[in-house]
């Protein structure tokens, strides 16, 4: 199953609680109730976009925080869950599994605090606020990424170099900006920059950028590598603003020295790395359960 809106968890929570009514950790909750909904190894080992916590674990905290809310359980301590009476009352007063309406009374009651008991409207999607959240920054990231190719399709091809350099000096490439130099030109061979990685200039990286609107192919990157075996190098980036065929991305598995970069993974390297963007920071509150544990 795919481990998505979190209202599916708020049964299993009560009815684990309620057959340990002294409560209990929340890493066997956790563990309870994915067994109890049958997730699978890759089940709970998806996890958020942000990659900060695994999916089933943020939709089971977000259930219990409904139930809380509901006031059908508490956290006395940090990383443990227990029914309070008013739970234990409703857990037995209301036999499994639980009807729709009643889940979705408890999902949105938060929600809706001037009349928590009125159900919500037939076509109500359930969704946790961390959802919601995630959703509107990777809404934020495509528009910024459609944004980013639309404004490197107008800059000149020197200056889009100069920006390729930037943001492999971002990246970590070259000890210092002045490793990073731009020789595209005229009779250049193919070589747009080259990076030293080591003050001496023993190792070098060498670049090719490409402010193209169609694909790159095999031709192209083929002559790329011929201009490499001229320097005698054995490393190379082949960056455009489209992207390449088919033929040039078999070629280059062939040859392995060769990395390719295509205009969606240069928009996200951009982003990542905050070369023409800048980013807005989002603060986000949560409960600092340590400050609240009393020595």
């Amino acid at each position: 199953m795919s481990v998505r809106s979190y209202e599916k968890f708020i049964e299993p929570i009560l009815r684990y609680l309620a057959a340990h009514p002294k409560g209990e950790s929340t890493r066997d909750t956790y563990e309870a109730c994915a067994n109890a909904l049958g997730l699978s190894e890759a089940d709970r080992a998806e996890r958020l976009p942000s990659g900060n916590q695994a999916t089933y674990q943020n939709r089971l905290g977000w259930a219990q925080h409904r139930l809380r809310r509901a006031g059908y359980s508490t956290s006395p301590r940090r990383g443990f869950w227990r029914l309070t009476p008013e739970g234990i009352v409703f857990a037995k007063s209301h036999a499994a599994p639980l009807s729709t309406e009643v889940i979705q009374n408890i999902a949105v009651a938060s929600e809706e605090p001037d009349n928590p008991t009125s159900p919500p409207p037939p076509t109500v999607v359930i969704t946790t606020p961390d959802d919601r959240l995630e959703e509107a920054l990777s809404e934020l990231r495509a528009t910024a990424r459609t944004e980013l190719l639309e404004t490197l399709a107008q800059v000149s091809p020197r200056f889009f170099e100069t920006i390729v350099l930037d943001i492999l000096y971002k990246m970590g490439y070259g000890t210092s900006r002045a490793d990073l130099q731009q020789v595209g030109k005229s009779g250049d061979g193919g070589i747009d920059g080259i990076i030293s990685l080591d003050r001496l200039g023993l190792e070098k990286v060498y670049i090719q950028a490409k402010r193209w609107q169609n694909g790159v192919g095999r031709p192209e990157v083929q002559s790329f590598y011929g201009a490499l075996a001229g320097q005698r190098a054995t490393k190379g980036v082949f960056i455009t603003t489209s992207g390449f065929t088919a033929q040039a991305i078999e070629f280059v598995r062939g040859v392995q020295q060769i990395v390719l970069v295509d205009g969606e993974r240069l928009a996200d390297l951009m982003i990542d790395y905050e070369v023409g963007v800048t980013m807005r920071p989002v603060r986000v509150p949560k409960l600092d359960t340590d400050y609240f544990e009393e020595q």
